[in-house]
């Protein structure tokens, strides 16, 4: 009879157990990934399958193919050695992803750290070794006191919180998404970097070579100069004329300076991008004329798009973790069990004063404080709602982004060939003039003339050149990066190594 009892409180205790952990299951939301976006495209108009095409540097038309992928080393499509060079030392060398690097590993220990304490028993020993001897007169006891003697003390103790509503596993959960979040934080300044160190580089090139025609301007300028005032002593010119000329070879030579400052500047931003001091940094030229345009450009689907962004991706691993949160806000409404036990002895050198041991558990229950666990869990649902907002705004940010990359894109082939058109009849109407300045038809001064407008159109096909290349670079950028195609597409790998 007494076995059959012990039979029925064991099955009576089993069926306890198994009720509070189905209860713990319910406490607490169960967090679901963010539904993809219906949206199909980017723009309101349907986007040209390709751009126009024109002549000369940057005049391939670029086409647009949801089938075509990106490279984790998109920046080697440009096809620049010094560009590659320079993108590898950054890769090598920043700060900024050595301070990403250190924020992951951070928190990946964090998570083992904390996993450790909530998933096993914590386990203690002690021991103790104790030198005694007794007074008995002290205790009113008239013998001679022992000799003196040495007491042994050692014992375990085990304890163990029963996550029975969920509390830990939901912070364990959030400490994991924490984790994503600062590998998605990685990734993107990966991208970042990469990117900041291409479109510098491309903006290098272009007032390198807005430098190089200001300056054949201003030699054009100056022999213009140099007619007027000989015309000025022949009689042929007035006094205003030279004034006129003198004023603008005096602004045309004002605006090197500050083209020269943009061009120092940008090689201090590479340097500083490729983690070396200015002084240092073995800053690259790079030349417009030596870039290949990508003639394949991919286009995400909008729902892809929100797997491929690593700011999309780490905002969503915050909503995982305030979602997290509120589980734990919710379970700390519960009871908590903890489980202990403790064995030992205890005993001298010689002999032993046997062994000591207890087992009991303690259930804590919060029963009143003034509404504070309820706000928590309140506060912790208003954070995760904050988050889904956060993760929203992100997602139409994006959006925009890839929307306003791709109208540049078709923009910049639009300028580039109007450009190319001017500069292309600049060039025939200096080749005329040229003929008839032989033929004595025109003057020196209207053969200038004819030349500076030719570099001015030459000048501002550069620009659009540029625009083209770097905006191609920045829709990479916007895209993604292609991460997901390197060698190790894990997130929560240190993806900063050039070996990508």
């Amino acid at each position: 009879m007494c076995r059959t009892n012990i039979f029925r409180d064991l099955a009576t205790a089993g069926a306890l157990c198994c009720l509070l952990a189905l209860v713990g299951c319910t406490v607490g939301p169960h967090y679901h990934p963010p539904t993809a976006p219906a949206a199909g495209t980017y723009t309101p108009a349907p986007q040209p399958s390709q751009t126009v095409s024109t002549s000369g540097l940057a005049g391939d038309a670029q086409r647009f193919g949801s089938t075509t992928d990106l490279p984790a080393q998109w920046w080697t499509l440009f096809q620049s050695p010094q560009i590659n060079r320079m993108v590898q030392q950054a890769l090598e060398n920043s700060p900024t992803l050595a301070q990403a690097q250190a924020k992951l590993k951070e928190a990946q220990e964090e998570l083992g750290a904390r996993t450790g304490a909530t998933k096993y028993p914590s386990v203690g020993g002690s021991a103790s070794v104790q030198e005694e001897q007794p007074n008995l007169a002290a205790y009113g006891i008239p013998f001679p006191n022992p000799a003196p003697f040495t007491l042994l003390n050692g014992s375990i103790a085990v304890s163990y919180a029963l996550d029975l509503f969920g509390a830990n596993r939901h912070l364990i959960e959030g400490l994991r998404a924490q984790t994503e979040y600062e590998a998605w934080q990685l990734e993107g300044a990966h991208l970042m970097l990469a990117g900041n160190v291409v479109t510098t580089a491309i903006r290098q090139a272009q007032v390198r070579s807005q430098i190089e025609v200001t300056q054949r301007m201003v030699a054009l300028q100056k022999q213009e100069l140099s007619i007027v005032e000989q015309r000025l002593h022949a009689g042929g010119a007035s006094e205003a004329e030279v004034r006129s000329q003198r004023t603008t070879v005096a602004q045309l030579q004002a605006s090197l300076p500050p083209l020269k400052l943009q061009l120092d500047t940008m090689n201090d931003q590479l340097a500083l991008l490729m983690g070396k001091p200015a002084s240092e940094a073995q800053v690259e030229t790079v030349r417009l004329e030596d870039l290949h345009l990508p003639s394949d450009l991919p286009l995400s689907l909008p729902s892809a798009l929100v797997r491929q962004r690593p700011d999309i991706r780490g905002a969503e691993a915050l909503l995982h973790q305030a979602s997290a949160n509120v589980g734990v806000a919710t379970a700390n409404l519960y009871p908590q069990i903890v489980l202990t036990g403790s064995g030992g002895g205890i005993g001298t050198k010689f002999t032993s004063g046997g062994d000591l041991w207890n087992v009991g558990a303690s259930l804590t229950q919060p029963l009143y404080n003034g509404g504070a666990l309820h706000a928590e869990k309140r506060k912790a649902e208003a954070a995760y709602q904050e988050a889904g907002s956060v993760y929203r705004q992100t997602v139409l940010q994006a959006f925009r982004e890839v929307a306003d990359e791709l109208h540049a894109i078709t923009r910049d082939a639009e300028a580039l060939q109007a450009r190319t058109e001017a500069a292309a009849a600049a060039e025939d109407s200096y080749q005329i003039d040229s003929h008839r300045y032989q033929s004595g038809g025109i003057s020196q001064l209207a053969l200038l003339d004819a030349q500076r407008q030719q570099l001015q159109t030459a000048l501002d096909r550069s620009t659009s050149a540029a625009n083209r290349f770097a905006d191609s670079a920045t829709l990479f950028e916007v895209l993604g990066g292609g991460w997901w195609n390197a060698k190790s597409a894990d997130p929560n790998q240190a993806h900063a190594s050039a070996a990508r």
